[in-house]
């Protein structure tokens, strides 16, 4: 009989609790299966699956994708090999469920044609977890979207039945006991976007666990403590329940402040017990959440009680005699703030970042938390993962949770909430629209930026008018880093790391910096200079380097210094009473020279005093680009005339291009208040004003002077050429003192 050996390898997040096993088509057509076919996997035990054609991305690679319920049936985990053949199904007469030992289920009056109905043309062998989907209107007592596992006590004929109509269904109250299986827990399947940390932590903890002989052979010691960290959210106790759940091992978790005790010498001791039964019970994992409150740095802290801690802990880290039986795994999301001693090899060996995901896994997120979700057809998720920057997985949950609400109050109007029982055909009808999960981004925000969130202005090229040979320099220096790094690579130079947008006020460096974030699909920090300077010694340098750490994590990032001479004066200038800015100034440039473990992230600064800012900022390696945006010319002033005209109702006598000759020196908010003027004036003469004339231009004209003079164009022409030339050089330019800037 036709049968072939294939690895194991953990579902679709679509898959999960379907009871599908998915074969790439070269396999289907050796052992002469078609899709909807039954298979027998054979690993330490039978069980039988629903055959579907693998993704293409799987094709040719030998191995069949189950679930966690599946992998569990034939007791077998990710990486082991299974045999694979074609099952012989026969009709199910009758089926016996009964939930496991440690789960209580209520079953309400019609629970056992609702189990029928989603279990139908289902293929299950005796002892077989099934997983039922709890949902809303559903007889069990769990969280919607959760599978409950259910176990075939009893099937009638024995070997693999499938489930039809005809089947009788019926379900036990009381728990059945010697069934080692639990089902439930938290499976790979329920993770997204972790994909190389998952087989990290597997290499760490499974092996050893599985097999020792490995360890053995290679003549080293199996690692003994792992430690996950990253930004809150993004599942680092949810990985470590998983790991736990498929290595079968046992599980104790620490919850840090649990075990602090006012007695002396108790919460050694409850560390010690934790680890004693772990050692009894091996293989176990212990998990402790929050390493950082009961495991801080010693020389930090006042209490006596942590540091005791901390020293029983690395005598216990140190002390596991069988090792590898037992591991830690620790989650932090404050690796900085961990004892130093527990971060050497032997006791915690790896670290794994656990960071914020990118697109693909922000996708995979999405459907692992829209599985149980009524969709309509017009829901995008990868558009969706696509609009979630610095989204963590706690965040995208939450996303989905506010898009159910959100439809949920849709019909609310329609349900009677006095009622017990609410009309099956309206739940049947409800489903959750592209609208509301659009409604719910606008209220869910990413968490790590919450503090420097911005909302980002939708502002894109085409709204920033004339400024040419500006806006390709800045596309060059920020754009095609971000978006196409490899031209850089095939060129074998580094993207520059900062750009200076220097010029007159209101020539529109702002709104530049804006249309860049918004062009690049990166978050975007701003930092308003003034906002970071505290009177406190530390904290304005703290607030920096705060801002830089969090553009980091949710790379890629545009940093924006709206008027950086404020923040970034020349140092060792007239005595300042607290010299707070030089050390702003000396915090900026190791940031900035720091950058090279940046890799998304661009600093842009704006000013319109470049002769103020520290020269030692304007060399290369920092702000390497200096754009000046200068007064538009003719072209640019028709061109950001009509950008702030184009909803307005002109009448035919308007000639921008009239307008553009006459108003020289006028910058881009100049223009803007001229538009609106002009649009003041025609309401002013009439209230019903239909539309906006040449006259009210003019007139508009009178009220609005340029803010361009001779004096600040002769000055901004020498700082160019000053710059042109290498950088500032310590003279103050001419005219420079006459000048008042807004």
């Amino acid at each position: 009989m036709n049968e072939v050996q294939l690895e194991v390898a953990k579902a679709y997040p679509n898959d999960s609790g379907r009871g599908i096993a998915r074969l790439d088509p070269d396999t289907l057509l050796h052992l002469k299966l078609s899709p909807g076919d039954i298979i027998e996997i054979e690993g330490a035990e039978t069980t039988a699956a629903k055959v579907w054609r693998a993704d293409r991305q799987d094709w040719n690679t030998d191995t069949v994708r189950i679930d966690g319920f599946t992998r569990q049936n034939a007791d077998v985990g990710i990486g082991e090999r299974v045999e694979i053949r074609k099952a012989e199904a026969e009709k199910a007469d009758s089926l016996v469920l009964a939930p496991p030992e440690e789960a209580s289920v209520q079953f309400g009056s019609d629970a056992a044609g609702m189990v029928k109905r989603q279990i139908l043309k289902r293929p299950v062998v005796e002892r077989d977890i099934v997983p039922v989907m709890s949902s809303t209107n559903h007889p069990f007592m769990r969280s919607p979207g959760q599978a409950i596992p259910l176990i075939a006590v009893e099937t009638e004929p024995e070997g693999v039945v499938l489930i039809t109509e005809d089947t009788d269904v019926e379900l036990r109250e009381e728990p059945i006991s010697g069934y080692d299986k639990t089902g439930g827990g938290i499976t790979y399947e329920d993770i997204g976007g972790l994909e190389n940390e998952i087989q990290r932590v597997r290499e760490m903890v499974e092996l050893p666990m599985k097999h020792p002989q490995i360890f053995k052979k290679l003549g080293i010691e199996p690692p003994s403590g792992v430690l996950l960290h990253g930004p809150p959210g993004t599942g680092k106790t949810l990985l470590a329940k998983a790991v736990a759940n498929e290595t079968s091992a046992s599980f104790f978790s620490i919850a840090g402040p649990e075990i602090i005790s006012k007695y002396y010498g108790e919460s050694e001791q409850q560390l010690r017990e934790i680890f004693e039964d772990a050692t009894e019970e091996s293989p176990s994992i212990i998990f402790i959440d929050e390493l950082d409150s009961i495991a801080p740095k010693r020389e930090d802290v006042t209490g006596e009680v942590e540091r005791r801690v901390v020293a029983q802990l690395l005598t216990m880290m140190d002390g596991l005699e069988s090792r590898g039986q037992v591991v830690v795994i620790a989650a932090t999301n404050r690796v900085d703030s961990v004892d130093p001693a527990l971060r050497r090899p032997g006791r915690f060996d790896r670290e794994i970042e656990i960071g914020v995901p990118d697109e693909t896994g922000r996708e995979e997120i999405l459907k692992i938390h829209t599985r149980g979700m009524p969709l309509s057809d017009d829901v995008d998720l990868p558009g969706l993962a696509e609009d979630t920057h610095g989204f963590v997985g706690a965040d995208i949950e939450s996303l989905t949770k506010e898009a159910a609400m959100k439809a949920l109050r849709r019909y609310l109007p329609e349900i009677d909430l006095d009622e017990e029982d609410i009309p099956p055909s309206l739940i049947d009808r409800m489903i959750i629209k592209r609208d509301d999960f659009k409604g719910a981004l606008n209220e869910v925000s990413p968490s790590a930026m919450r503090e420097v969130l911005v909302e980002l202005p939708k502002i894109s090229w085409d709204d920033v008018g004339g400024l040419e040979s500006a806006k390709n320099d800045v596309q060059e220096s920020i754009e095609w880093p971000m978006t196409t790094p490899e031209k850089f690579e095939r060129m074998g130079v580094a993207p520059p790391s900062g750009v200076l947008l220097y010029g007159p006020p209101g020539t529109g460096k702002t709104l530049m910096a804006k249309a860049v974030a918004n062009e690049t699909d990166a978050n975007f920090i701003s930092v308003r200079g003034p906002q970071l300077l505290s009177k406190w010694v530390g904290e304005s340098e703290k607030a920096i380097r705060q801002t830089f750490r969090k553009a980091r994590q949710v790379a890629p990032t545009v940093v924006f210094f709206d008027e950086l001479d404020s923040l970034a004066p020349g140092r060792g200038g007239q005595g300042s009473g607290s010299n707070v800015s030089e050390r702003v100034v000396n915090q900026l440039l190791t940031e900035m020279d720091g950058l090279e473990d940046m890799e998304d992230v661009m600093v842009i600064g704006a000013t319109n005093r470049p002769d103020m800012i520290d020269p030692a900022l304007i060399r290369s390696g920092r702000f390497d680009r200096l754009v000046y945006i200068g007064e538009p010319d003719v072209d640019g002033r028709e061109e950001i005339l009509d950008i702030h005209t184009d909803d307005s109702p002109l009448s035919p006598d308007v000639s921008l291009r009239e307008l553009a000759e006459i108003t020289e020196g006028y910058v881009g908010s100049d223009l803007e208040s001229i538009a609106r003027e002009a649009a003041i004036q025609a309401l002013r003469e009439s209230e019903d004003a239909e539309e906006i004339g040449m006259a009210h231009f003019r007139s508009a004209l009178e009220g609005v002077r340029p803010t361009v003079t001779d004096d600040i164009r002769e000055y901004f022409e020498q700082m160019e050429d000053q710059f042109k030339g290498g950088g500032p050089d310590s003279r103050q330019p001419r005219g420079s003192d006459r000048i008042g800037f807004q």
